[in-house]
């Protein structure tokens, strides 16, 4: 009863405007998820993510329901020359979508544009010196995720990652990880949990297995998850989502606690999936 009437006030307190427009989109979303899915676009998936192969029959068509609503609602642009295709669109899409199967979503509410380019590309980074001063330095990157707007990707790494479920590397899982730690306007290894009570035993789960790495990584010793996630929390989310997906029987068998909270997480069970 008391529940109830928190409920009740928490939505008398929310404006009816705000209401009408989230009754709209998801009435709208439900709407492109029912649509067919187009059978080029399967074969897309078929031909280019060997994952999607392996999902049970009703993550398939949840995935399709997805990605319905995903092309519908982001911006695909094409950088360095590249022309947009479908098979780009539907190609990264899923991989998107593939985070957000069995899980409440809101789609990456802050994201508008997925920007492609057909190789890495190079941006501007500052380099400090004599504590106020800066110089323009180059790096090159696979992929990027800003706080709000935009997702980068190479185009090359993202056909490779995708048709190779098997090498721990995948720039669409890694970027739209972060994406989705993201979604509270912070960058640190920490996304949105569905429980309250799954915080504490996220951050020790996940700061032990991190501390790890970077011990590994500084004495030489080989490791199942990719270096790369030993330069912060939020690349270690990301790269552990990306081995996840791609090693899941390894994950479980040599980091359990970790896959274990990752399962939670994205509720699903890639290492049960058909082999």
């Amino acid at each position: 009863m008391f529940g109830a009437i928190l409920v009740l006030l928490f939505a008398f307190s929310i404006p009816a405007a705000v209401i009408v427009r989230r009754h709209r989109t998801e009435s709208r979303r439900e709407h492109l998820r029912r649509q067919p899915f187009p059978e080029e676009w399967r074969r897309v998936l078929d031909h280019s993510i060997p994952l999607y192969r392996h999902l049970p029959t009703p993550l398939k068509e949840q995935l399709h329901g997805h990605i319905n609503v995903f092309l519908a609602e982001k911006n695909f642009e094409g950088g360095g020359g590249l022309t947009m295709t479908d098979e780009i669109r539907v190609t990264i899409a899923a991989q998107a979508c593939i985070l957000l199967l069995n899980r409440r979503t809101d789609y990456y509410p802050r994201l508008y544009s997925i920007i492609v380019y057909p190789e890495e590309f190079t941006v501007e980074r500052p380099l400090y010196f004599s504590g106020h001063h800066h110089l323009e330095g180059e790096e090159t990157r696979l992929g990027e995720s800003w706080p709000t707007g935009a997702v980068v990707i190479a185009w090359s790494h993202a056909r490779q990652g995708s048709s190779d479920p098997n090498d721990g590397r995948n720039v669409v899982f890694h970027e739209f990880a972060h994406q989705l730690d993201q979604e509270d306007g912070r960058a640190d290894g920490m996304p949105v949990l569905q429980r309250t009570s799954s915080y504490i035993t996220w951050a020790r789960v996940l700061g032990r297995q991190y501390e790890d790495l970077q011990l590994r990584v500084k004495s030489g010793m080989a490791s199942l998850l990719d270096k790369y996630g030993a330069t912060n929390a939020a690349e270690f989310f990301a790269v552990a989502t990306e081995c996840f997906f791609e090693r899941p029987r390894q994950m479980e068998a040599q980091l359990p606690d970790l896959y274990r909270e990752l399962k939670d997480f994205y509720n699903q069970d890639p290492a049960r999936y058909d082999a």
